[in-house]
């Protein structure tokens, strides 16, 4: 049962700033559908996407199981069979409706998910404004993660609603488009590093997920990351060089997947004749040669790195070239919802730096997705949280165009198949100094 303060409530001031990033996130969500029709939200192009209204519903569900139903003895859940259509994965919580199958389920319509979004929103508010002290201590951290989690939804709302309209044969726009004034391409700088005895991994108190810890030691050799990520235009020369019919680049699972799948461009490359454009959430436009090159595969990135002679970089170098770095860049705070070309500061002649790190496109890294020394997952359902997905995933950095503003960190750790290309992933050319 859930202990309530006397008084008008039991936090004072200190809660306040909870209940305030708890509603700007529940909203942040909420304003992403503004443009979408029910119909849009009901959508499973494939099975790797979600529907936009699964998204809302998987969330609200997330506080409800982890939080709510923990703490609050009084709360009533908003329909019981919600537990089974919207767990994702979380084998401890129960069984679930197939992930396949998500767009089979018409019903709850949009309407009700709204109305379920309303339900969870409100209990959470007045658990969070009204739980006694130690109840807020132990549900403070899992409020934590359920808002970091709806942030990870967001990216995905947006990931998967542009792959259901690039299956449209309209291919409807997401937002309205923009006026899109191509850029020049800087030429490929390079950025040096000393390599040595290193540490990679979260420390402090900030929040970070558990497969960002625990801090550790790496060695390093010397190394070079390119400054700024690659280009569509750089791409375009692979493409045109016969990369996709070259085996000598690919990686043989990589190879098998050209094959099967028939992959000739990065996802939403789209070619008329010798003219190349691409499907973006503002509908198809020109490709931009200057641009960050999106929707890349891990195969195609490693076969691109092969076919220019370079290498991914490993994702310690990729954290170690991270540190210090100002955590900005073009994030979906700014509402362009695309990668978007490097502008060069300054004269010509400046010493190179690292740009684009953060924002733009996420960088497949070299590194298989797998757990530090010393890691442990935690007890419980939230222990599936990341843990029991490591293995057959590499690791992106850096965070996107799609990807909530203050989200990510220098050592946070995304991890995607290395066939996926839904995703707005890119790359950075690493290789070896000496």
């Amino acid at each position: 049962m859930l202990e309530i303060a006397t008084g008008e409530s039991a936090c004072g001031a200190d809660r306040r700033p909870a209940l305030e990033r708890f509603a700007i996130i529940r909203g942040a969500s909420e304003e992403l559908t503004a443009n979408l029709t029910p119909e849009d939200q009901s959508i499973q192009s494939m099975p790797d996407v979600s529907p936009t209204k699964w998204h809302l519903a998987h969330t609200s569900w997330f506080f409800e199981t982890f939080i709510l139903t923990r703490f609050d003895g009084e709360y009533r859940v908003f329909d019981p069979a919600f537990a089974y259509l919207f767990n994702s994965y979380y084998e401890a919580a129960g069984p679930r409706h197939p992930r396949p199958q998500r767009g089979l389920l018409s019903r709850p319509a949009a309407d009700i998910v709204a109305a379920y979004r309303d339900h969870v929103t409100a209990g959470m508010n007045r658990l969070i404004e009204h739980a006694a002290e130690p109840v807020w201590d132990g549900l403070a951290p899992l409020l934590e993660l359920g808002v970091q989690h709806e942030q990870q939804h967001q990216e995905l709302i947006l990931m998967d609603i542009k792959h259901v309209f690039s299956s449209n044969p309209l291919l409807p726009a997401y937002e309205a488009p923009r006026l899109h004034a191509q850029a020049s391409t800087s030429p490929l700088a390079w950025v040096d590093f000393a390599g040595g005895l290193k540490e990679i991994g979260h420390h402090g108190t900030d929040f970070a997920f558990d497969n960002e810890t625990p801090r550790h030691k790496v060695w390093l050799e010397p190394f070079r990351l390119a400054a700024r990520p690659v280009t569509c235009g750089e791409y375009l020369g692979f493409v045109e060089d016969g990369g996709y019919t070259r085996p000598e680049f690919w990686l043989s699972d990589g190879w098998a997947a050209v094959c099967e799948l028939g992959w000739q461009a990065p996802l939403y490359w789209l070619r008329d004749g010798e003219q190349w454009s691409i499907f973006t959430l503002a509908g198809r436009r020109r490709l931009d040669p200057a641009e960050p090159v999106c929707h890349v595969s891990f195969y195609e990135a490693d076969a691109f790195a092969k076919w220019a002679g370079k290498r991914l970089p490993t994702e310690a170098e990729w954290e170690t070239a991270a540190e210090g770095v100002q955590l900005c860049g073009n994030f979906a705070d700014r509402r362009y919802f695309h990668p978007c070309a490097y502008e060069q500061a300054g004269p010509a002649a400046r010493e190179p730096r690292l740009s684009q790190l953060f924002g733009d496109v996420w960088e497949w890294t070299a590194s298989p997705y797998i757990p530090y020394p010393r890691f442990r997952a935690a007890p419980g359902a939230v222990g599936e949280y990341n843990g029991k997905f490591m293995c057959n995933q590499m690791v992106l950095r850096g965070g996107a165009a799609v990807t909530p503003g203050g989200h990510v960190r220098a050592t946070y750790r995304n991890f995607f198949p290395p066939s996926a290309r839904w995703a707005f992933a890119g790359l950075r050319l690493a290789e070896d100094c000496g």
